[in-house]
């Protein structure tokens, strides 16, 4: 059994997830709990992997009498141990607190401060990192902290080490990578394992380098995709949370194929984030459930 711990508040709404082997009575376990401690379902979703034998669930429910979510955690903990659950269970309120990485294109970065700004995503930016100074200016007007970590191939070490010296310093639960040009070593992946999120133009691996999409107006495209995806080791290639297209055809440019790219790689990023941050996406090894 693993526990994930993610910050709680004295509220009365709540969310749990779990995983674990398929079995019966893992439903019946789960409402007894409820039952038990005054909960009221809100929300409920499950799905049974036939191929993998895995149950995924995730519950928002409402108690009626004053608790956190610490408690109401070790209480279950009981009912996870019984069934070997993987399990997750916070206060709904309670944003992950994060850190977002950029390089020279602003557009993701530009759409998740602003959503951030509003209201729109259940996050709480602790700061923006950058191995450019490009993005200060856009990131001060939003009153964050932005730190300039430059990367060659003599600082990347140091850079990552003082990366990760921000995850801890501020306790972060999510990274965003909205278009970070820079390849993170596979140490620093394990370590962000499960909590950090990159966004990529779904050409790949068809039209890679400097001009994706100037290469795909050569090739007369007629969509235009992006994909939201963990970070792993191998590049590009970590468990998927969310993809989207948009059609194009011979009377795009490259200028507008590469607007048309800038507007669903933001979009697809922004609802990725926000529904890891909500806690709806559940690993299952290089997939994912996503209870939207």
């Amino acid at each position: 059994m693993s526990v994930t711990s993610v910050p709680n508040e004295p509220v009365g709404d709540y969310v749990l997830t779990l995983s674990c082997e398929d079995r019966p009575g893992i439903v019946h376990a789960v409402t007894s709990f409820l039952m038990q401690h005054g909960g009221n379902i809100m929300e409920s979703q499950q799905f049974g992997d036939q191929q993998a034998g895995r149950f995924f669930m995730r519950i928002d429910f409402e108690v009626a009498t004053p608790t956190t979510a610490d408690a109401l955690r070790e209480a279950f903990a009981a009912t996870a141990a019984e069934f070997e659950m993987d399990f997750e269970l916070w206060s709904a309120s309670a944003p992950y607190r994060t850190l977002i990485m950029v390089s020279k294109q602003l557009h993701c970065l530009n759409d998740l401060l602003f959503r951030h700004s509003t209201g729109d995503l259940q996050i709480d930016v602790r700061c923006v990192v950058s191995n450019h100074l490009d993005a200060e200016p856009l990131v001060k007007s939003y009153g964050l902290d932005f730190h300039h970590l430059p990367v060659t191939p003599d600082t990347k070490a140091d850079a990552e080490a003082r990366l990760m010296e921000l995850v801890e310093q501020h306790e972060v639960h999510l990274v965003v990578l909205a278009r970070y040009m820079q390849i993170l070593s596979d140490q620093l992946c394990r370590r962000l394992s499960g909590r950090a999120i990159n966004i990529h133009h779904s050409f790949l691996p068809s039209f890679k380098g400097a001009k994706p999409y100037h290469a795909a107006f050569e090739r007369g495209v007629k969509l235009v995709g992006a994909t939201a995806h963990y970070v792993t080791g191998d590049l590009d290639e970590g468990p998927i949370i969310e993809q989207d297209v948009t059609r194009v055809d011979h009377t795009h440019s490259p200028e507008q194929l590469v607007a048309a790219g800038r507007d669903v790689e933001a979009a697809v990023l922004s609802r990725a984030v926000r529904w890891h941050s909500q806690t709806r996406v559940l690993m299952h090894g290089n997939r994912t459930v996503v209870f939207r």
